[in-house]
């Protein structure tokens, strides 16, 4: 009985960090928001059934964010879709951001809503934090190598969307002044949201090795 609460207040710590990184996600990332708004609009309620540890957890979608919780939201008698996999089916759909491995993770639900929650699974930002922490707990010194190329890539990104913000604002003749203003906000919201993920993504995926180990 004392194990069984235990695990449960486990889960609820390890949600709130999830939440807490969501958060952050949507308020960062344009991309993750539009995918997130269909289903925000709907009030979707989405069921994640894992097994190997065999948890339930209900994802309910708001314009305040995407709420997470053990139960079924009140005035709510059964979830819109249905998600059924393993924990390790979820971990790589939430990796690899691949179409084929999204696929696999068995939903029911409406067709258009199931669609849009594969769609936002797809767009979410925790892939290479995620892939990074995981090659950390295997060990191995080769694979360090992978993971700083996919922070090139994700930092070249980010200096792309910069410049084209920088064509913008020279094309609209704003002073260079306000646009190094800019450009320095966007990288402090780049720093704050890279350090807060990847402490929250390390601590939820400790969570989840300690549950497995249980």
């Amino acid at each position: 009985m004392k194990r069984s609460t235990l695990s449960h207040s486990l889960l609820n710590i390890i949600l709130v960090f999830i939440e807490s990184a969501l958060t952050l996600l949507l308020r960062l990332d344009p991309e993750l928001r539009k995918a997130a708004y269909p289903l925000a609009k709907q009030d979707t309620v989405v069921c994640l059934r894992m097994y190997l540890p065999h948890v339930e957890v209900f994802a309910t979608f708001s314009f305040k964010g995407v709420l997470l919780d053990a139960n079924l939201p009140a005035g709510r008698t059964e979830p819109d879709v249905i998600i059924n996999a393993y924990s390790i089916q979820v971990l790589n759909a939430l990796t690899t951001h691949d179409a084929e491995t999204t696929d696999k993770l068995q939903m029911r639900g409406d067709s258009a809503q199931v669609q849009l929650v594969k769609h936002f699974i797809m767009q979410m930002g925790f892939g290479s934090l995620i892939q990074s922490v995981i090659k950390r707990f295997k060990g191995g010194k080769g694979k360090p190598k992978a993971s700083d190329a996919e922070r090139e890539v994700k930092n070249n990104n980010y200096k792309l969307r910069i410049t084209e913000q920088q064509t913008q604002i020279n094309t609209l003749t704003i002073k260079n002044r306000e646009l190094e203003m800019t450009v320095k906000e966007l990288q402090s919201k780049q720093k704050l949201f890279m350090i807060t993920a990847v402490v929250a993504t390390i601590i939820a995926i400790g969570a989840i090795i300690t549950l497995l180990m249980n």
